[in-house]
């Protein structure tokens, strides 16, 4: 009867060692039919929001001429210092019906918003941090879960963005070795002996936005990092597809000139092109991702209208992204091209 009973054990645990599916391995067939609403969508909202858009780029009085999301690294503002900004955050304004209506009247098909950003902070309450939105004036509100459900009212798909590398995390420090702001935090140093600490920190916390927001896209960034490889991507990958096997995930979830599962990304740009595997362009609507106070350089309605057309007309998505100021609206003008837009996409 041991014999018997230990037999079916191991035959057990074999058969759920073979049938394990390798994700990184999907037929043909299984990849169409998943991505299948990715490419009916065509175009998107991007939304960058976090603890840098309070700032707007500014700084002790002085305004940086790059990317306002990245204010930390602009003026190389030390870890605990800046973490002292999760007191004034209270954008008490957010708005996720209103967001959710203007992406849909705009020809919008789904959303995509910051979740952690490079300065890690975690727009919803991780079980795995304090350093997120219920340490903040802002506590009891759910950004997260306001928009997946406006999306869904507006039959929107729900995305969210993760990065991969985290200015605040423990397991990682500002590279003194670095000659610039992008030596200094773009390359962020990983502690030693740490990878795996912070790997299970991250499989937690996308957990989370799988099972609490259902998220259908997971975005990933920060892939450029020395001590993030192939088979540290190729990993996560999987682990992702077995919580949820429908869901689609970008290319920077590895190296991403490498890699092209689901999709690639180019920023800032596009295909001129056809090419054999999925793309989205994302681009801003001015020249920064964040909110930033001195940038009014608006694209009009016709670029963007022409952007999405050359993007479409070439297999690609259009990822187009708004970054709501610090208390929770979103800048006029964004609003207004939008609108625009989708009364030309009407015609």
């Amino acid at each position: 009867m041991k014999r018997i009973t230990l037999f079916l054990l191991i035959s057990l645990l074999s058969f759920s060692i073979y049938s394990q599916v390798n994700y990184l391995n999907e037929s043909q067939a299984d990849t169409e039919k998943r991505m299948k609403w990715f490419d009916d969508a065509k175009y998107g909202m991007f939304i960058h929001f976090g603890l840098y858009s309070q700032l707007g780029g500014e700084w002790e009085g002085k305004i940086y001429k790059e990317y306002a999301e990245w204010i930390q690294a602009n003026a190389d503002i030390p870890t605990q210092v800046y973490a002292m900004l999760t007191s004034t955050f209270n954008p008490k304004n957010f708005d996720a019906d209103f967001i959710a209506k203007t992406a849909k009247a705009a020809g919008m098909k789904y959303i995509v918003i910051t979740t952690k950003h490079h300065e890690g902070f975690c727009l919803w309450d991780s079980k795995y941090t304090t350093f997120d939105v219920a340490s903040t004036p802002f506590a009891g509100r759910d950004i997260l879960a306001e928009l997946s459900t406006a999306c869904k009212k507006y039959d929107l798909r729900f995305c969210t963005y993760y990065s991969i590398i985290d200015w605040h995390h423990p397991s990682q420090e500002r590279n003194i070795d670095g000659d610039d702001r992008w030596g200094h935090w773009g390359n962020v140093r990983m502690k030693s002996g740490k990878k795996a600490e912070y790997i299970t920190y991250m499989k937690n916390q996308i957990r989370e936005l799988i099972e609490n927001y259902d998220t259908e896209i997971l975005w990933f960034d920060g892939d450029w990092v020395y001590w993030w490889d192939m088979a540290s991507g190729e990993d996560l990958y999987q682990y992702i597809r077995e919580l949820k096997p429908s869901i689609i995930i970008n290319n920077r979830v590895a190296k991403r000139k490498i890699f092209k599962k689901d999709f690639g990304t180019p920023e800032q740009e596009h295909l001129a092109e056809a090419v054999k595997y999925r793309w989205e362009a994302c681009y801003t609507m001015n020249n920064s991702w964040g909110f930033k106070k001195n940038d009014s350089d608006w694209k009009n309605a016709d670029v963007v209208y022409n952007k999405l057309n050359e993007i479409n007309s070439t297999g690609g998505n259009f990822l187009l992204n708004i970054g709501p100021k610090g208390d929770g609206t979103v800048p006029e003008e964004s609003v207004k091209i939008l609108l625009e837009v989708g009364k030309m996409l009407k015609k």
